[in-house]
């Protein structure tokens, strides 16, 4: 085994490292499968690399929200960045958990098993409060069709359909950048930071257990002072004052 493993490191171009590491994985999932422990065949340490987060300019989040033809899409995109969620608390959103009167979102047990609340745009306020009104889901916010006789039936809107959303409004907005969910929540989270949110409050709104996993958003902003919003709304100000 460790033969195979050195030879597949000492190839230049095919398998990349990428194969590499998911062979370790397999293997490591084997061994678990099997109750055996993952040095029974003294397998390599994978580092993880430190690669710094992606995140999309505000004209660009801008763009998105102006180029979705649905409202279910741009409340959608407007919850992922305007309030910093992961793709499956998005998915998980209830009704009772939007709080319009305060503006908040209850993000219910969470990754961790944690529930933390984060502010809410007034402009995605009256955008939920149309879409509610013309799609009236009914436990959900966000519902998919499924299948209603399959065992498992989930009326949630699927995990790859939410993928699909972003990453189809990010292709027909001429965004170049290879978008994905997570960079939504990473823009929140550097936006936030630029806009004189402290560090901690930031930590708390993306409901991260190490202020380490935070960190890495200060290598690419400015961090002063203020009290925590949704950067939504700055959106919304800088790019209507400018006539887009």
């Amino acid at each position: 085994m460790k033969d195979y493993l050195y030879e597949l490191q000492q190839r230049s171009q095919t398998p990349s490292q990428t194969y590499f590491k998911h062979t370790v994985y397999g293997l490591r999932f084997l061994l678990k499968t099997e109750g055996l422990p993952y040095d029974h065949l003294h397998l390599p340490a994978i580092k993880k690399e430190k690669k710094l987060p992606v995140i999309l300019s505000r004209e660009e989040l801008w763009r998105m929200l102006q180029t979705a033809t649905l409202l279910k899409h741009k409340i959608l995109i407007g919850l992922l960045y305007g309030c910093g969620l992961r793709c499956m608390e998005v998915r998980n959103l209830r009704l009772q958990d939007l709080d319009f009167h305060r503006k908040l979102v209850h993000i219910v047990q969470s990754k961790g098993n944690k529930d933390r609340y984060v502010p809410l745009s007034g402009h995605l306020i009256r955008g939920i409060q149309k879409y509610i009104g013309s799609a009236h889901p009914k436990l959900y916010l966000f519902e998919g069709t499924g299948n209603p006789e399959g065992k498992d039936f989930d009326s949630r809107y699927s995990q790859r359909g939410v993928q699909w959303v972003v990453k189809t409004v990010a292709r027909q907005a001429g965004i170049i950048k290879e978008v994905h969910t997570h960079m939504l929540r990473h823009s929140y989270a550097t936006h936030l930071l630029e806009d004189g949110v402290n560090i901690i409050s930031v930590q708390k709104l993306l409901g991260h257990a190490n202020i380490e996993n935070t960190m890495v958003y200060l290598h690419v902003c400015q961090t002063p002072d203020q009290l925590p919003h949704s950067p939504l709304d700055k959106v919304f100000a800088l790019c209507s004052r400018a006539g887009k």
